[in-house]
């Protein structure tokens, strides 16, 4: 296969069919280049609306509580419902459930450090609060179950009020005054993807929810809304109505008043989005590998028409002994060096305009939320050259063993 003659009659036939050499190797290029241009598009795509979701928990319900729509027990309709700390424990304890974290917020308070003087929201939290919301530490560490357990007055900033009050140094040890209550910060929390609506959680100040409750004097131990984790990958949706039924239960709510207690299911807007993906995927892996396979027949169709045009040199070399393997040879080397060749271009081309799509989006500052950091797969790239590959030597087989299958004095016979 690498018999420097056979390189040279195969380079010599492509010179003197160039259009149709071209016309072959382009069917390829376009095939691969499509496949990898529409994988990494898809990625894109893919990243964007994932990113949304920001690096918090996936697995997760959000409860509040909202005014009851339907008597109950002699109740009235539009009770106002207040979740509270124990309810927070009672639904820890439910089988299947993973971590509660609670969130109650005092509102704006005044901050004091030096002479400087703000105002910031003051929310308390469980530990866990740092995982659901996907928070990324700038300095120290956030809220722990020691701070919990002893009503410690500490607190952690988001990135924002720490800008503010300490510019660039440190924070971490220093102390500020939230109404008049001398704290200790401990840490200064970030979000790797800010959005719109996670903003404003960079200008929070966070302290034990325990805290919360005994040294600012938040009555019956009141919950804004918690969110629920599964445990060990159990489906929050399979736990969802237990929840949603031990609520209502403690706070005497009709079980099919709809309002009563709010919620919101992360996981199933998730599974959502990766069923589409899932489709979107296939269909893009379709359309790729149909380009791909038709750019290979073409392979095939050229390569037969080679054979025919050929028969007389054919049988001439088999006249002077030419074996069938040194035919088989020569006609499959060519149709793998067409299909390697117009390939790893297909494949550069493809790969080259992903990154540079990317590089230019990075250096205008262009953001979409719904398209983010286009990304070839390497993998998937290398797999579809092998691939493509060994397709073109299965489309030159057929006309190669039809070549060596020429009986030498029909083939001098033929005009």
């Amino acid at each position: 296969m690498l018999d420097r003659d056979t390189w040279q009659e195969i380079l010599s036939t492509i010179r003197k069919n160039k259009l149709r050499t071209f016309l072959t190797a382009l069917g390829v290029f376009w095939g691969i280049f499509m496949l990898v241009f529409l994988l990494g598009m898809g990625n894109g795509l893919e990243n964007g609306v994932y990113r949304g979701f920001g690096k918090g928990a996936k697995n997760v319900m959000y409860v509040w509580s909202n005014k009851t729509n339907v008597a109950y027990k002699g109740l009235p309709p539009g009770r106002r419902i207040r979740l509270n700390l124990e309810d927070v424990l009672a639904v820890s304890e439910l089988k299947g459930v993973g971590s509660v974290s609670p969130r109650t917020s005092l509102g704006n308070r005044r901050l004091d450090y030096g002479t400087l003087s703000t105002n910031y929201e003051i929310r308390g939290e469980f530990p866990a609060g740092k995982q659901v919301s996907g928070y990324t530490m700038d300095e120290g560490r956030y809220i722990n179950q020691f701070d919990l357990n002893e009503n410690r007055k500490v607190a952690v900033l988001g990135r924002v009020v720490k800008k503010e009050l300490f510019g660039d140094e440190p924070a971490v040890g220093k102390h500020i005054r939230v109404s008049g209550i001398d704290l200790q910060i401990v840490g200064v929390f970030a979000l790797e993807d800010v959005k719109e609506w996670n903003m404003e959680d960079l200008e929070a100040v966070i302290v034990p929810l325990t805290t919360c409750y005994k040294t600012f004097g938040v009555e019956n131990r009141r919950v804004n809304f918690f969110g629920v984790t599964g445990a060990n990958k159990t489906p929050i949706s399979s736990i969802e109505k237990k929840v949603r039924s031990l609520l209502k239960e403690r706070h005497s709510i009709a079980p099919d008043d709809k309002t009563g207690i709010g919620g919101f299911n992360l996981e199933e807007r998730f599974q959502s989005v990766q069923s589409l993906f899932f489709g979107i995927k296939a269909l893009l892996w379709f359309v790729g590998i149909g380009t791909l396979v038709a750019g290979i027949v073409g392979v095939s169709n050229i390569m037969l028409i080679t054979v025919k045009e050929r028969t007389k040199e054919i049988g001439i070399r088999k006249a002077l002994g030419a074996t069938p393997g040194s035919i088989i040879s020569m006609i499959l080397t060519e149709s793998i060096f067409i299909t390697s060749v117009a390939g790893y271009l297909g494949l550069m081309a493809g790969t080259f305009l992903i990154i540079g799509l990317n590089y230019i989006m990075i250096e205008m500052g262009v953001e979409n939320q719904n398209f983010y950091d286009p990304k070839v797969n390497l993998t998937i790239a290398v797999s579809a050259l092998v691939f493509l590959i060994f397709a073109g030597s299965i489309a030159g087989l057929i006309p190669a063993i039809q070549a060596a299958q020429v009986n030498p004095v029909v083939a001098l016979k033929d005009e």
